[in-house]
């Protein structure tokens, strides 16, 4: 598999899928969110590949989540993918697990993506956060669903309603990170949990996560992220949408009008 925005390397059963646009913080666009929908469908369709690995390029983010600028530019002339954003947060078909390595901080988008992940590993260095309220978003991507789900509704509404920012040791004691490593350790503890993964029965794991796919379908979660992309285009249309994206873009503080 050969892209643009991200690298794929298979290592046994393993597929280590990198984000690669560090010098945006790995900022996704909508051909990036393309290529890794393609990704993903191959992985699906690969006999051989059993487990994925997903980090970022660089040192310093996972990913920043969506690419701000390239929204207030027009984006590409691409659509996003049915699957969702990083191909992953409308995804409920896939059965094999992915095990996230996020090694430095996981903004919006790139917090959801980590949240579509099975597995949560995190840098000592990495921060989270939903941070879209501040530039007239909110957290479409399967955020409000993903985590008032696994930290709990109140805790979820305090992050999603400020946007505030939280370090790796906080996420993991709120539940939505699994473990916590050093830098320097990381990607060799991600690749030993996936190892793990491997030693089990694949069959038996695309079986559990057949059910806990269904489990979220049956509990409403693929409707309700629908109900938020219907959401977003009319928050899209709103005087506090677009100040918040050109108020970004010109590093200023932003001028609500509540309309």
């Amino acid at each position: 598999m050969s892209y643009q925005y991200i690298t794929t390397e298979k290592k046994g059963h393993i597929l280590v899928v990198t984000m690669n646009r560090p010098e945006v913080y790995n900022a996704v666009h909508v051909d990036m969110h393309n290529e890794m929908a393609d990704c993903w469908d191959a992985f699906a369709a690969d006999q051989d590949l059993w487990v994925a690995v997903l980090t970022g390029a660089g040192d310093k983010a996972f990913s920043a989540g969506n690419d701000l600028k390239a929204t207030a530019a027009g984006g590409s002339k691409a659509t996003m993918p049915a699957s969702g954003f990083a191909g992953l947060s409308s995804r409920f078909d896939l059965e094999k697990p992915i095990v996230a390595a996020v090694n430095g901080f996981a903004m919006g988008g790139g917090f959801e993506t980590a949240l579509s992940c099975d597995i949560i590993l995190a840098s000592d260095q990495a921060k989270f956060a939903l941070p879209e309220v501040k530039v007239g978003f909110f957290a479409a991507a399967s955020g409000v669903q993903r985590l008032s789900r696994y930290i709990g509704r109140l805790a979820a509404q305090e992050m999603m309603f400020t946007g505030r920012t939280i370090m790796a040791d906080e996420a993991q004691s709120m539940g939505c990170v699994n473990a916590v490593y050093p830098a320097d350790q990381l990607m060799a503890k991600a690749m030993e949990k996936a190892e793990e993964l491997c030693g089990v029965s694949p069959s038996a794991v695309k079986a559990t996560k057949r059910v806990l796919n269904d489990m979220y379908k049956r509990d409403g979660m693929q409707d309700s992220i629908a109900y938020s992309r219907e959401v977003i285009a009319d928050l899209s249309k709103t005087e506090d949408f677009k100040e918040g994206v050109n108020a970004f873009v010109e590093k200023r503080k932003p001028n609500w009008v509540n309309k």
